[in-house]
């Protein structure tokens, strides 16, 4: 999940306030779509900032995942959105569990948050792909009046997960698959014609040629390099 592309601005996934992993219950499963779901655990009393991941794996798994929050700082829940991979290790299982069961996690760990002293004041552009929204969906509900534009990349009209969160003028969607409301496209295919303001900050989260794209087209528009934020999701 973590990009070199910027060595300005790079996140950083070196600290834990939890060392090894904890057992937690599950809540609840949303199943969003056949390929994608959310999964709900308990939080205690643990902390987190918008943007940070845990590693989180079934009870006794050799291996477990990565998955950026999905929740907001102040819910009473750790959330996290997944997408289902076919005959995969971690999620398959992930996604067959039911409410009182438990998964390991550890965590929190990762840099790729908003800065808090100059919140308020700044600009912020969040550019995802898939479930790679999700960082920008915590930290929205942890931020209320923050100044952001979303561009959301999706292949189907489907997959854009928890649309009501984002105030409406504030979302845009760009679906490859479908044509409709919506900009029929990539992402890269939406910012290329459009100008950018200079003076906002942007975030970047979904698959490693998305983010190289979108890093080069951004630069190529001017967008000082120490203004770009990015972080490899899948």
């Amino acid at each position: 999940m973590f990009s070199k592309l910027n060595p300005l601005k790079k996140t950083d996934k070196g600290s834990s306030t939890h060392t090894g992993f904890d057992p937690y219950e599950v809540l609840e499963v949303r199943h969003l779509t056949a390929d994608s779901f959310s999964l709900r655990i308990e939080r205690r009393d643990l902390v987190f900032k918008a943007g940070q991941c845990f590693n989180v794996g079934p009870m006794g798994a050799i291996v477990n995942r990565e998955y950026s929050i999905y929740s907001g700082e102040s819910e009473p829940y750790l959330e996290f959105l997944i997408k289902l991979v076919k005959d995969g290790a971690v999620s398959s299982k992930l996604h067959s569990l039911k409410k009182g069961d438990l998964v390991e996690v550890a965590g929190p760990y990762g840099l790729f948050t908003l800065n808090q002293k100059n919140i308020s004041q700044n600009k912020y552009v969040f550019i995802a792909t898939g479930t790679g929204i999700a960082p920008f969906h915590s930290y929205v509900k942890s931020n209320p009046g923050l100044n952001y534009q979303i561009i959301h990349g999706v292949r189907e009209a489907r997959d854009q997960h928890d649309k009501a969160t984002y105030e409406p003028a504030r979302y845009t969607a760009c679906v490859s698959r479908e044509k409709g409301e919506w900009f029929n496209g990539r992402v890269t295919e939406y910012l290329k014609d459009r100008a950018l303001d200079k003076d906002a900050y942007y975030y970047i989260c979904g698959n490693r040629k998305m983010i190289s794209e979108v890093f080069d087209l951004l630069t190529s528009k001017q967008i000082s390099g120490d203004r770009i934020i990015t972080e490899v999701f899948f």
